[in-house]
């Protein structure tokens, strides 16, 4: 067992920012000048992450950060749920932002080049309970768990997600993947056939999206916070093509509830019952599975001890 005063550090430079190697090395610098005990493994990828994570927890660190992207840190938040029942009571959960998507970093106002502030957080252990949202899927029959604590996405927000990444893979890098990907989606306007549960009320039609948000959801649920037990859920229907500009302008502005084909509910608990074939992804990763419904949403509040910038 390590000593309750080191931190567990899993790095991922995966993410497709130019600047992560260098930010990386200046993170590493800032934390020994501040004398931070600590111990860092890097991940050969977004997936190993939650590996990673999982045999810090293993190794009994009180307190773990990861240094990622909203993929790394739904890896980090899978690993650490699956594993709570060994956790110290004072076990706390720390974010470095440095990806791409990094919608949960930027909830608490933190941005990439925030890592000196987020570094001093851990040194003080700013810790405060957040939620966290709970997703039952199928895959082939199988009943899968997964966690997130930004947001769930289907339809035109996961195939979004998918194309960037799809991009990445062929340009090499992901930050110069999201224009290609922009442009190859914005004009879609493909809806699909969704029928919901929405506490007592049930809720059938074609949308072209919609996003469950723990948190902001890249936008798409703005009053959605990570701490009052409760989940936001915005359903998207088809808008003239002209509509689009409106849309990604309030999108833009944190005003997105104000566009027309908005249709906002928050409950504690959704089922998706039918999502014909559109995408599911959580926290701008892809569920793999084909025929993913019935989907549940629950949220857990106060599930997770989360070290907030100061």
């Amino acid at each position: 067992m390590v000593d309750a005063s080191r931190i567990g550090i899993v790095y991922n430079p995966h993410v497709g920012i130019d600047r992560s190697q260098k930010r990386w090395t200046l993170i590493r610098q800032y934390m020994d000048l501040k004398g931070v005990p600590y111990d860092h493994v890097q991940s050969e990828s977004t997936a190993s992450v939650e590996r990673l994570v999982r045999m810090m927890c293993d190794s009994g660190y009180h307190t773990i950060a990861v240094v990622g992207g909203d993929g790394s840190l739904n890896g980090a938040v899978n690993a650490i749920m699956q594993q709570r029942d060994i956790l110290p009571d004072d076990f706390a959960f720390a974010l470095i932002p440095n990806g791409i998507g990094n919608d949960f970093s930027r909830f608490w106002g933190v941005s990439v080049d925030d890592y000196k502030r987020s570094i001093d957080s851990i040194i003080e252990r700013r810790v405060r309970k957040v939620d966290v949202a709970c997703c039952t899927y199928q895959d082939e029959g199988i009943p899968q768990q997964r966690y997130f604590i930004n947001c769930l996405n289907i339809g035109l927000g996961a195939r979004l997600i998918k194309t960037t990444n799809d991009a990445a893979h062929i340009i090499g890098s992901k930050r110069l993947s999201v224009i290609p990907a922009l442009i190859s989606r914005i004009f879609e306007r493909k809806q699909f056939q969704l029928a919901l549960q929405v506490e007592s009320e049930k809720v059938e039609g074609n949308y072209m999206s919609v996003c469950i948000g723990n948190c902001h959801g890249y936008g798409q649920t703005p009053n959605a916070v990570p701490y009052n037990g409760l989940l936001d859920m915005s359903m998207i229907t088809r808008p003239e093509w002209w509509q689009l500009f409106e849309g990604f302008w309030l999108l833009g502005k944190g005003r997105f509830l104000n566009y027309k084909n908005v249709h906002p509910y928050r409950s504690r608990q959704i089922v998706v019952n039918e999502v014909d074939k559109a995408l599911v992804s959580l926290d701008g990763m892809v569920l793999p599975s084909k025929h993913p419904a019935p989907i549940r949403v629950t949220i857990q509040p106060d599930a997770l001890n989360f070290i907030v910038p100061a």
